[in-house]
């Protein structure tokens, strides 16, 4: 964290996302705050509250991918979660505690990944013993030397043609154990979080472990061995305790689609109360405990990101408390057929560079024209206009349009190199650009 400085982060951004500055800059920022809090001595510490952000603009203009690409910088938790599907208590919907409970979740995949690292090494040692006494089981003590050492030589040359992998394919049999929990599935579909966190450890704890011995290759008994051993040696409490510090001082919730419950409650709207979701979503983002089955977690460090297009709201539309809690408002602008053709050619995970991989793999090599890649972007931008405005999105259906026939043929083409110009994508593309009617059906 402390080498991911504002600029830094604009810059691995910038790979990624053509423009947006304004917002690129205000997650950077963001991001630097939480490390400069770590600093901080604890008393003054646990007063820096994060500001959150929301971010306003149309679909597919960068939002997501901002904060996504975010979080992998710094490994911290993240979740995306949809603020339309979080309803009052009582009603349809999920309960908004489940975002964090998710969170948490998230959390503890990321720091199993990183003791499973941190581990690897003495447990890939242990689970090797435990094939050698697999494939060469201990002899009865004879007390004689001799014995004792031609035993330890014919150890060793099991484990040089073990490592070597000249007895992958040999069939051995281990003994696995395992714990059941078909009857916590029946009893709730939902998750078995909804029968309550204490009821549900003890349960599991209840269960019986069953052992199962079955035939593998050695190969397969490795990996079944190296993770019992990975299990093992991890401490679980340790674990837990970490997730739930992870999730409290690192945790990131990107809230989408927040204009969805801006603005006045109506009785012909399909939601049943748009007030009542901010009001539940308040305590979650000014602060609060929230019970998962890893211990309690406080919400008041934790950074929300919201978005929304706001086109028939704007963000003074939420209810006063619920704005004062996001101070940091930018608004991302759409994009123009100019950046659709950086983002076309400049990301290090754009569009041409994908369909040119994949369609290496059939041994085809696909290059595109610079009159060609213009053309794209010229058809993009023009449906974007005329039809729903769904930004870069648009640029995934045209290219999937463009390269149909080519996708299809590729193994059986004779021609393996092809080229994309400007001629060929007016001809594929003539009828959706010409077209509105036909636009609106296709993309």
């Amino acid at each position: 964290m402390k080498t991911l400085t504002p600029r830094r982060v604009v810059a691995e951004l910038d790979k990624y996302i053509i423009g947006q500055d304004d917002a690129k800059r205000a997650v950077a920022i963001a991001l630097r705050n939480r490390w400069r809090r770590q600093q901080l001595p604890p008393e003054l510490r646990n007063e820096v509250a994060p500001k959150n952000i929301i971010m306003i603009g149309p679909p597919g203009v960068g939002k997501t991918e901002i904060a996504r690409r975010l979080s992998n910088m710094s490994s911290a938790p993240f979740i995306k979660v949809e603020a339309s599907k979080y309803t009052e208590v009582g009603y349809h919907g999920r309960d908004v505690e489940s975002m964090i409970r998710d969170l948490v979740s998230v959390a503890l995949n990321i720091v199993r990944e990183e003791e499973t690292a941190s581990v690897r090494e003495a447990a890939e040692t242990i689970a090797e013993e435990r094939l050698l006494d697999l494939l060469l089981p201990p002899a009865p003590t004879t007390g004689e030397e001799a014995d004792e050492n031609q035993r330890a030589r014919t150890r060793e040359r099991i484990r040089d043609k073990l490592r070597s992998g000249a007895l992958d394919e040999r069939e051995i049999e281990v003994t696995t154990e395992e714990r059941s929990s078909s009857f916590v599935e029946v009893i709730s579909n939902q998750g078995v979080e909804q029968l309550g966190f204490e009821f549900q450890d003890a349960f599991e704890r209840m269960m019986p472990t069953r052992s199962r011995t079955a035939k593998m290759k050695v190969s397969d008994a490795r990996k079944v061995l190296l993770g019992q051993e990975i299990e093992g040696l991890i401490d679980k409490d340790k674990l837990q305790r970490e997730a739930v510090q992870r999730t409290e001082d690192m945790g990131i919730v990107f809230l989408d689609e927040l204009d969805k419950i801006a603005g006045p409650t109506s009785k012909e709207s399909p939601d049943v109360s748009r007030e009542g979701v901010q009001r539940d979503l308040l305590p979650i983002v000014e602060g609060s405990a929230v019970l998962t089955r890893y211990g309690i977690v406080n919400t008041d460090h934790i950074l929300f990101i919201a978005a929304g297009a706001f086109h028939a709201t704007k963000p003074s539309d939420l209810i006063p408390e619920l704005q004062g809690r996001f101070p940091i408002r930018v608004e991302l602008t759409d994009l123009s057929s100019d950046d659709f053709v950086r983002i076309l050619t400049e990301p290090k995970n754009a569009l041409t560079t994908q369909y040119a991989a994949l369609l290496g793999t059939e041994d085809v090599r696909v290059t595109f024209t610079d009159d060609a890649i213009r053309e794209i972007a010229e058809v993009a931008a023009s449906v974007n206009r005329r039809t729903q405005n769904i930004g870069a999105r648009r640029l995934q259906t045209i290219m999937e349009k463009l390269l149909e026939d080519v996708l299809f043929e590729a193994p059986d083409v004779s021609e393996r190199k092809i080229k994309i110009t400007a001629e060929y994508v007016g001809e594929k593309l003539k009828d959706i650009a010409e077209d509105e009617d036909l636009s609106r059906y296709i993309l």
